[in-house]
């Protein structure tokens, strides 16, 4: 049998300049279900991010391997194009089964019931493809359960309805095959260092996921829908026997929050000591999960985390108690200090309102610099698809709330003039790269990788500061 796996490429010119200049991630999830196929069967993982007509290289990847299965990943802001790319397969190759899942499909299912899709998985797709596999081989119906449907079934609409399935035990999960794509091409851009001079600032760079979901459900958040609470979390022993196999020397965490369990991320860190494993890690962290565990934090510093992701989201009590982030301004300052002080390096990240006026910015202007040195970014408050949120907002959205769902897009009204809220916003970043941790601590990096950075940058706020043309200019 002979399986290809699809990894979108990104739809707006916005999300693709992201993902090509500053940060391009495996596709983790396409290699996770590609380990649940056997070995006597043909896989293939063709990541479209990086083709330049990526129609072309599909088509091209179908007529030569005449896939049996075609499997889609994709998130909400990729719904339009996994219909596309499904529509397109069909009409190269009608006999193939094409098979859609990923967050959109998990939280709207209905979405994906089209002509061309032949079937849908809700939740985890590594243990679901196995029995589809199977299935397909005895000639079986491929739809079974409440997590894999088929939009052609009589009760699909019922289930489609329904909550996302329980996800399965996370050891039955299976391995990701990463030898199926060229690890060359993944990195991001790294300024975390103590070091005074660095060999590049765009190291090659593996991903890994220790833990799915997330036992807080921030207003803004689609995890916890998706996961229905559940919080599901890998032996310390497993996730270090992963890393020891990644060739690669830096390693990005994309757990939703794996330091929640402090008990288990202290045993991952001592056996990675006590293995010497050295290698340096970028995680994500809540700003009271530090304050609460410093100590923790002090011995990931030792075992190499160079970089802590923070959604410190805002500064002020009233935004943090309106996206329900369950933690205050004491809170996020004292986190703040303790990576300072401990020598990681803070990655903030800011939520912009809709509803911001002069003062709100003006006023994260100069929070921004306080925090400094660090690497700040900045997203929009937008309604993740398929919540309630999303739901309470369906009459209010100015655009696609699909396509323009990349955070960077506002998909609500804002209350200053649409230009003026992106000068803002484009502004924010020029004071968050100028005051970024390589500049200000004076760290050395190859001269042509400077040019880069500084072209990069400057294209980026320019490309903020003119994104409101893709609106109609309010009066």
């Amino acid at each position: 049998m002979r399986i290809l796996l699809i990894k979108p490429f990104p739809p707006l010119a916005l999300s693709k300049f992201l993902m090509d200049f500053f940060l391009h991630l495996e596709p983790l999830e396409l290699e996770i279900v590609a380990g649940s196929v056997p070995p006597e069967d043909e896989v293939e993982i063709l990541d479209l991010s990086f083709e330049k007509e990526p129609f072309d290289a599909f088509r091209n990847k179908l007529l030569e391997m005449k896939p049996d299965i075609v499997g889609y990943t994709g998130f909400s802001s990729q719904a339009v194009l996994v219909k596309e790319l499904a529509s397109f397969a069909k009409k190269q190759l009608p006999s193939i089964v094409n098979i859609v899942g990923g967050i959109h499909a998990t939280v709207i299912p209905l979405d994906y019931a089209t002509d061309s899709i032949d079937i849908i998985v809700r939740g985890e797709g590594g243990t679901a493809f196995l029995e589809i596999l199977n299935r397909f081989k005895k000639g079986m119906p491929l739809a079974f359960g409440d997590g894999v449907l088929s939009p052609r079934d009589s009760d699909f609409t019922a289930k489609a309805a329904a909550k996302p399935p329980k996800y399965p035990k996370i050891e039955d999960i299976p391995k990701p095959r990463r030898d199926l794509v060229d690890r060359s091409k993944y990195f991001i851009v790294w300024t975390a260092t103590t070091e005074k001079k660095l060999k590049t600032i765009f190291p090659r760079t593996a991903t890994i996921r220790t833990s799915y979901g997330c036992p807080f459900n921030c207003s803004f958040c689609v995890v916890h829908h998706i996961m229905s609470g559940q919080y599901l979390q890998r032996t310390p022993e497993d996730v270090v026997d992963e890393i020891s196999k990644l060739k690669e020397d830096h390693i990005y965490f994309v757990d939703d929050e794996n330091f929640i369990n402090s008990d288990r991320m202290t045993k991952i860190a001592k056996l990675l000591i006590e293995r010497g494993i050295k290698k340096k890690y970028v995680s994500w962290a809540r700003s009271d999960t530090i304050v609460k565990h410093p100590d923790v934090f002090k011995l990931w510093k030792e075992a190499g985390l160079s970089l802590v992701y923070v959604g410190l989201e805002a500064m002020t009590g009233e935004r943090l108690e309106k996206l329900n982030k369950r933690t205050t301004v004491e809170t996020n300052k004292k986190a703040i200090s303790i990576l300072h002080e401990l020598g990681i390096t803070l990655h903030a990240s800011f939520m912009l309102d809709p509803d911001f006026g002069e003062e709100e910015f003006a006023a994260l202007k100069k929070e921004v610099k306080n925090i400094c040195p660090a690497e700040v970014t900045f997203t929009v408050f937008s309604p993740s698809p398929g919540t309630e949120l999303w739901q309470k907002h369906k009459n209010d959205f100015i655009k696609d709330p699909y396509i323009y769902y990349d955070c960077m897009h506002t998909i609500l009204p804002t209350r200053l003039p649409i230009r003026r809220f992106y000068q803002h916003f484009s502004d924010l970043y020029g004071i968050a790269f100028r005051a970024n941790p390589l500049r200000l601590n004076k760290i050395k990096f190859p001269l042509r990788e400077l040019g880069t950075v500084i072209y990069r940058g400057v294209k980026y706020v320019m490309a903020l500061r003119k994104l409101y043309l893709e609106y109609e200019i309010r009066k």
